[in-house]
């Protein structure tokens, strides 16, 4: 499956953006999704989950509070919805998919995951 993550940007301290993740080749409802995000010289980190049902998510403790997740299969999207960003937020930010229903506190493990988007860049600047 192809993912498409976009929405990233230059925003302020405390601003907020939103990204989306979609996929054209098949129903986002059919994968658990996650948002992982990967700062320079940095490892890539988990950011967010949501299980194929909505209402089921996980986060970062960094974020949490901050971010949200969420998904609005007729639309096949899956959101990151980022609130009073900071600039240690500034990564590259990628969704990625897992095929079936994988047990949500297993989420953070980015070899859970079967699919990858590209990457959209997020800065925050101060």
């Amino acid at each position: 499956v192809q993912l498409q993550a976009s929405g990233g940007g230059l925003v302020q301290v405390g601003g907020s953006l939103k990204l989306s993740c979609t996929t054209s080749s098949r129903t986002i409802s059919d994968y658990a999704v996650g948002w992982f995000r990967q700062a320079p010289g940095k490892e890539r980190e988990f950011v967010a989950a949501s299980r194929r049902s909505a209402g089921s998510t996980s986060y970062a403790n960094s974020v949490k509070g901050r971010f949200t997740i969420s998904r609005d299969n007729a639309k096949n999207t899956v959101y990151l919805q980022m609130n009073s960003l900071k600039p240690e937020d500034t990564a590259i930010y990628y969704c990625a998919a897992i095929s079936g229903s994988p047990i949500l506190s297993t989420m953070w493990a980015a070899d859970k995951y079967d699919y990858w988007g590209q990457g959209t860049q997020v800065t925050v600047s101060s």
